[in-house]
């Protein structure tokens, strides 16, 4: 008997110590850098191009019209936060997006927006949830992210208080493991676009909606191949098999084709109503719109070079 409660004994101090060292002692990204961000014209107007077209900020931390197709922005809300994210979209409890206009980031000093970007702490330490991709993020160029915090320095303050976040059991205390250290890359030059177009893939986060997942984690295998789940008010909606398969991916398609899906969408204000009864999408076609057609280009070339895997998708499957 004697045994057994030593053994219990040795079994609760070992799970305490886990969750205290989960809780407490994580993450471990290190402290916020020491920089200043020169607010250029020329940072501004990059961070501007990325933050709205390419990794899409404004996309999330903005307040989106979805009473139109794919949710454009609403006038006005850019920057203010609050989008929500929740279990009935597959998310692991209650997130929202954070205000990131001066109103909410005026006391964060430039360092500690970096090191929310690109590793996922923000300025006390706590972890952030990668519904904002900051492993891709953490990927980038430096010198990106640096326009892309320029950009945020110019928005309009909007005053916006946005609900806390609230993981559930056990994310409440996993989420401490999922910040990490950022491995920047170099961004090759226009002239190799597969390349340039695997590191506009990678800062856009392509992978984490086209892809299938497990427990909230990319199948890498099946990477890219689409079906991704996510719950809408009138069904659910399966993200797109972007691989180059000749019958379920896009291995059909011309460049031609490809660049004009995507300015299809140019005109935010033209984009069509719709009923909360009716087939929406979450990919923010207007945002994406607005990408250089050069860069457009290399996306395709870049997503033309995977290997093909064939995965028929049904986009949509409407409530009952």
């Amino acid at each position: 008997m004697k045994k057994v409660i030593i053994i219990v004994v040795i079994l609760i101090t070992a799970v305490a110590v886990a969750v205290g060292y989960l809780k407490f002692a994580l993450p471990d990204v290190g402290a916020a850098p020491e920089m200043k961000v020169e607010l250029t014209p020329e940072r501004i107007r990059r961070g501007e191009y990325l933050a709205n077209h390419v990794a899409a900020c404004m996309d999330c931390h903005s307040t989106r019209d979805w009473s139109r197709f794919s949710g454009p922005l609403q006038a006005g809300t850019l920057g203010k936060g609050g989008e929500y994210f929740g279990p009935e979209m597959g998310f692991p409890g209650k997130f929202y997006s954070r205000n990131l206009t001066p109103a909410n980031l005026g006391d964060w000093t430039d360092g500690e927006i970096f090191r929310a970007i690109t590793s996922g702490v923000d300025k006390i330490g706590r972890a952030l949830f990668p519904v904002m991709p900051y492993p891709s993020y953490a990927r980038m160029d430096q010198e990106d992210v640096l326009d892309i915090i320029a950009y945020i320095r110019s928005l309009s303050p909007i005053e916006n208080k946005t609900p806390e976040p609230e993981p559930a059991f056990p994310m409440n205390f996993l989420i401490n493991t999922l910040p990490v250290k950022p491995v920047f890359t170099q961004k090759p030059t226009k002239e190799n676009p597969v390349a340039y177009g695997q590191y506009l893939v990678s800062v856009a986060s392509c992978v984490d909606c086209h892809s299938p997942v497990d427990k909230g984690q990319v199948i890498m295998e099946k990477a890219f191949s689409g079906g991704r789940e996510f719950g809408m008010p009138s069904g659910v909606v399966r993200s797109a098999n972007i691989t180059p398969d000749e019958t379920t991916g896009i291995g059909a398609w011309t460049e031609q084709q490809f660049v004009a899906k995507f300015k299809e969408y140019s005109n935010p204000d033209r984009m069509p109503a719709v009923r909360p009864t009716d087939y929406n999408t979450l990919m923010p076609w207007s945002m994406y719109a607005g990408m250089d057609t050069a860069d457009l280009r290399a996306i395709y070339a870049y997503l033309k070079s995977l290997p093909p895997i064939q995965h028929q998708v049904a986009k949509y499957s409407p409530n009952k």
